[in-house]
């Protein structure tokens, strides 16, 4: 994992781009659906976590494909950060993060409040409070909890659910939103 600052590019990400462009001229997706079903040419990805200061902007997808090596940096750096244990994270919760902050037209990158949670750090969480699955998706690698502070919680909610792509948890009174690539559903206020 390269810390990359706040808006800094990884080397690979953007020699894919280049790749990408010299092949054919890259078309903007017009909206989130297109670029969940694989329409897109290129997806980028922009967080930040506040608990290790560490900071991701990187395109991660060019062409119909991942970039093995910018995943593994997506997945090191969505690692739970109590333990600092990494595993793979599913790609269609990142697809949906990427699409959501697309259909917001924002350059502020996520905070990654959550995204990995060993099963050691859910329970001590769950024990704390009531919110927290048993069988938490992030446990799994298919959930996170991000927040902005230019778009409010309905409103990175609206575009999550837009995407019609999985379960979007509002969590008003602790200002972030959850989302993950399992079953479409929504909850919270």
């Amino acid at each position: 994992m390269t810390d990359l600052g706040t808006y800094g590019v990884t080397r690979r990400g953007l020699l894919g781009v280049f790749a990408a462009t010299a092949v054919v001229a890259a078309p903007t997706y017009s909206n989130a659906f297109g670029l969940l079903k694989g329409a897109g040419d290129i997806r980028r990805i922009r967080m930040y976590s506040g608990r290790t200061g560490e900071s991701i902007d990187t395109i991660y997808w060019v062409d119909g494909e991942y970039i093995p090596e910018v995943v593994k940096e997506i997945n090191y750096f969505m690692r739970d950060w109590r333990s600092n244990e990494a595993m793979n994270m599913d790609m269609r919760t990142v697809d949906i993060m990427a699409a959501s902050h697309r259909l917001m037209d924002v350059n502020e990158p996520y905070m990654l409040l959550s995204g990995y949670r060993c099963p050691k750090t859910n329970a001590m969480l769950r024990s704390k409070s009531r919110g927290v699955a048993k069988n938490s998706l992030h446990m799994k690698g298919q959930a996170a909890d991000l927040r902005l502070k230019s778009r409010s919680v309905s409103q990175m909610a609206r575009a999550a659910a837009a995407c019609a792509s999985g379960g979007v948890g509002k969590y008003s009174r602790s200002n972030f939103v959850h989302m993950d690539c399992g079953p479409v559903r929504s909850w919270g206020g």
